[in-house]
């Protein structure tokens, strides 16, 4: 997977909200012992307006149907919200993670992805992996809590900076097991990027894509005919905006916004769409 497939900007859950409320009622909490089941998980609007909010949650615009925040905040009242958890690295303020769960490489060094400072988790088995699954999954449950209506685990394509520890078929088996929860859960789960392995999307019970750039490197196509135009496109640069909207033909979301995907209102800001 090429370097510009990663995700560019990081939810930051500490910053202040500036507006609470709940999602729809597609996302309830799972039931408890004999409870009803949750209702069926409902994949986002095709061609719905987008924002994308990780660096600090502020109020939508008039125009958007579906926001994107941090698994720390709260969704958008009305709104089709998307919780995002960072499921296959463990981020530098967040390394409460279990030592055997953290990948290492034959001198026992942590395998770190440079770019943000993670360690990537070791999902090369399925005791780890469950493992590794189980503790994500109560991010995924308090997304369900919160009101959210489907989830984001973010950092699929972590194997492809394994230095080869780590193969797609472990990402997938991994991913299978989140699937699992937030679907018990109520809730939609997203690819996210990796358009490589989009065509497997049927066989994981994926509900949609997450898709950065795929307007700037013309992998929209790719996206939209695995998940039946299910897809929420961001791009960060103009050019790539222009490709995504000729791409989406009204059956995408997208929005182009600043590559830190700061709170309105910040200097920096920038959010548009097709």
């Amino acid at each position: 997977m090429n370097r510009h497939h990663r995700r560019l900007a990081r939810g930051l859950a500490a910053l202040p909200l500036l507006l609470t409320g709940c999602g729809t009622a597609a996302s309830q909490p799972g039931p408890e012992p004999g409870g009803t089941a949750p209702p069926a998980p409902v994949a986002p609007p095709l061609g719905a307006g987008l924002d994308y909010q990780l660096g600090g949650a502020y109020r939508p615009d008039d125009d958007v149907e579906v926001v994107v925040r941090d698994h720390g905040a709260r969704p958008a009242r009305g709104l089709y919200n998307v919780c995002y958890v960072n499921a296959f690295q463990a981020q530098p303020g967040a390394r409460g993670w279990p030592e055997e769960l953290l990948l290492r490489d034959a001198r026992g060094r942590e395998v770190i992805d440079e770019d943000w400072d993670e360690v990537l988790l070791d999902l090369s088995t399925e005791e780890l992996r469950r493992a590794a699954a189980d503790r994500v999954g109560r991010w995924i449950d308090g997304c369900g809590q919160r009101g959210f209506d489907a989830v984001e685990p973010d950092n699929y394509d972590s194997f492809t900076r394994s230095d080869g520890l780590l193969d797609a078929a472990d990402a997938q088996a991994y991913l299978a097991l989140l699937v699992k929860r937030a679907h018990s859960r109520g809730l939609a789960v997203a690819q996210k990027n990796t358009a490589e392995l989009a065509g497997d999307r049927k066989r994981l019970g994926l509900d949609f894509a997450v898709a950065e750039e795929c307007g700037e490197y013309e992998e929209c196509g790719v996206y939209d005919k695995a998940f039946d135009g299910r897809v929420l496109v961001v791009e960060y640069t103009e050019s790539g905006l222009e490709r995504a909207c000729e791409a989406a033909d009204g059956r995408l979301s997208v929005v182009l916004r600043d590559r830190d995907v700061l709170p309105e209102g910040e200097e920096g800001f920038v959010r548009a769409g097709c």
